[in-house]
């Protein structure tokens, strides 16, 4: 879900559609930090034609793309200084997806940008679970070797559960935590693939990961809200 460069190289991606359904549709002016070809902002588009999107990317190449979704995109490195430009700017909404987990100091990065937000402004929230089923049953078996994506992308520097990844609001005091839940998959193995209807499967699966969001969730989403100025 991330789009992330690593010299050359551009990672596509989708929107992540469970934390944008998240998105309080009355924003009008949004900061997609880490928005890499502007998959989000295309799904936001479709949502609410009122919205000015905005994005942040290491990538000009990925700004290329977003920039056919949004009305601006800044390429800088998110651990350097904030540009001027953007300093002087306000947003209704930051939307985070996929990529503090590729940050040294991911709380402190967040507590900047939230210097960014109106009050009552909205910050979504989206990080991988690393205890998710499927990493329990691969850490078992002894592997744990860093991939080009997934939760052991190789750009990842930080990793989270369902239990810890409020701490990303620690830094940020005037953030009031509204929602945390998780999405994920349910092991149906051949019950998915031949036996149980589709609707069944997104049912469960969504059983699953509220009932039991550190095993069943392979993505954490938060929504927060600002609900003081920033100190």
């Amino acid at each position: 879900m991330n789009n992330f460069e690593e010299g050359a190289r551009v990672y596509r991606s989708e929107a992540n559609r469970p934390l944008i359904e998240m998105l309080n549709l009355e924003s009008i002016r949004i900061l997609d930090i880490g928005c890499g070809s502007g998959a989000n902002a295309a799904l936001i588009n479709e949502r609410s034609q009122s919205s000015e999107i905005n994005g942040i990317t290491y990538s000009a190449k990925e700004a290329e793309l977003a920039l056919s979704h949004m009305a601006n995109v800044w390429v800088f490195n998110l651990e350097s200084d904030i540009p001027a430009g953007l300093l002087t700017q306000k947003f209704d909404a930051l939307i985070f997806s996929h990529i503090l987990e590729h940050l040294k100091d991911p709380s402190h990065i967040l507590a900047r940008f939230v210097k960014l937000l109106s009050i009552g402004g909205q910050v979504l929230i989206a990080v991988p679970n690393i205890l998710f089923w499927r990493m329990r049953v691969q850490f078992l078996l002894g592997d744990f070797e860093y991939q080009s994506g997934g939760v052991l992308d190789d750009t990842h520097l930080r990793f989270f559960t369902y239990h810890t990844a409020d701490i990303l609001l620690s830094q940020s005091p005037e953030l009031q935590l509204e929602n945390k839940r998780a999405t994920g998959s349910v092991p149906l193995w051949l019950l998915r693939r031949h036996i149980l209807p589709k609707n069944w499967c997104r049912q469960i699966d969504r059983l699953g990961s509220a009932k039991l969001p550190n095993l069943f969730g392979d993505q954490i989403l938060i929504s927060a809200r600002k609900v003081k100025e920033s100190s």
